[in-house]
């Protein structure tokens, strides 16, 4: 197995460089991260270069979060802004080689924030797809983040099937779709073709996958099985020193 460290909460006590630098030194194949923009591309791109390292992904911006943002598509009256979030990681995304953006939706609900959402989306694939880059949607629970937008895997299935945009997939964080549905290996299953990022922590707590109600290593080997091979995101908090909570690592690899 190859495993991606989440820099959003693993060494996100240091710089964005220097938590790249330490994700190598702990033997992940991977970075990704959720919003490197108040980093110049440059420093990132050089830590990356510098480490072999490719980010695999990075978050839009949310907004306004002391206002209690959490994302732009899904919000009719935030169009201009959404849309200049996307422009802005796409943009950063290219600069450091990273392949994947996920578009957050942002607290809503009703018909319009779908449409808002949809045509958000198909704009962010239009512009992505020259760069080839790859749009991700990520359900969130309802207990860490009740009235965000997207709940379901079956929710982000209905609008990447509206979307039709061959670059926007699902990202299937394990973390939130246990809490949501459960069923984790059969969803995994049913939803690979649409699947472009899975990531994982332990539930109910959040922390390292080496506890809690779901068996980490049975998930693993199913995905392995499933003939997966990319790396799979470790975006868990590790509530205190992270290199003291990677002994998971050497188990299920």
């Amino acid at each position: 197995m190859k495993f991606s460290a989440n820099l959003g909460f693993l060494w996100n006590d240091r710089p964005l460089p220097e938590a790249i630098r330490a994700a190598r030194a702990a033997g992940f194949d991977a970075v990704e991260c959720h919003w490197p923009y108040d980093v110049p591309a440059s420093e990132t791109k050089a830590a990356l270069d510098e480490t072999g390292l490719v980010m695999l992904g990075l978050n839009t911006r949310r907004g306004d979060v002391s206002a209690g943002d959490n994302g732009l598509s899904a919000l009719p009256d935030r169009v201009p802004e959404a849309r200049a979030a996307i422009d802005e990681a796409i943009t950063y995304a290219k600069a450091i080689g990273t392949p994947n953006i996920h578009v957050m939706a942002g607290f809503a609900s009703g018909p319009e924030a779908r449409t808002t959402f949809v045509e958000n989306l198909a704009y962010a694939c239009a512009q992505a797809a020259q760069q080839d880059i790859t749009i991700l949607i990520e359900p969130l629970n309802k207990y860490d983040a009740p009235g965000y937008f997207l709940t379901t895997t079956d929710q982000a299935l209905s609008i990447i099937e509206e979307v039709g945009a061959p670059n926007l997939k699902l990202m299937f964080d394990c973390y939130h779709v246990q809490l949501m549905e459960g069923d984790l290996t059969h969803r995994l299953t049913a939803l690979l073709p649409q699947i472009g990022h899975i990531q994982f922590a332990s539930v109910p707590d959040r922390g390292a996958p080496d506890h809690g109600e779901v068996a980490f290593g049975h998930v693993f080997a199913h995905v392995a099985g499933l003939g997966y091979t990319a790396p799979l995101g470790a975006e868990y908090k590790p509530g205190g020193d992270t290199d003291a909570t990677l002994g998971w690592m050497g188990t299920f690899r």
